[in-house]
């Protein structure tokens, strides 16, 4: 039996990367893995002490640690930390070490989903708005694109939707 080859989702918050992944995860028969999830898993704490404890530089240090052990692994879905393509390490080793899929996302549509997150609520971030997002959205969506394989706009479409994209694109990419 061929090797299923891995599966990277990328893109901002609310772009629906680990809904997607667990789906698609699931209808492939692979792995699942959402590399904020595991930081917290392996830490037993949440990310938002990481940061305040280890500040950014020790939490990239950790997400790329982990990033590079998952990567490795054979056959999986990966659904990513929305930043963490901003360190080169992490991007070569997701493009070298599977498909990436950028999930593309519309600012209002984003803050729209954030609104609906009760892990990260928009009201409990200062200062948080439409120009927040469209802030966030500009500065790595150029490095989205270009380590990407594929784009998907998520824009009103389903997570079911999405997938069945998901799963054409890589029907056809055999």
């Amino acid at each position: 039996m061929a090797e299923k080859r891995n599966i990277f989702l990328v893109g901002p918050m609310g772009s629906g990367k680990s809904t997607i992944g667990r789906h698609l995860s699931q209808l492939l028969k692979m792995d699942f893995f959402d590399s904020d999830h595991e930081m917290e898993r392996r830490t037993g704490v949440n990310i938002d002490w990481i940061l305040d404890i280890e500040g950014e530089a020790g939490f990239r240090s950790r997400e790329e640690k982990i990033i590079a052990e998952l990567t490795n692994k054979q056959g999986i879905v990966l659904a990513t930390g929305k930043d963490c393509i901003q360190s080169k390490t992490i991007r070569t080793y997701l493009s070298a070490r599977g498909m990436v899929i950028y999930l593309e996302i519309t600012t209002s549509r984003q803050l729209k989903y954030a609104y609906r997150d009760q892990k990260h609520p928009p009201h409990s971030i200062p200062n948080y708005s439409k120009v927040t997002i469209e802030a966030l959205a500009d500065e790595p969506g150029f490095l989205y694109k270009e380590i990407s394989d594929v784009i998907v706009r998520t824009n009103n479409q389903s997570p079911r939707l999405i997938v069945k994209q998901i799963l054409q694109i890589l029907e056809t990419s055999r």
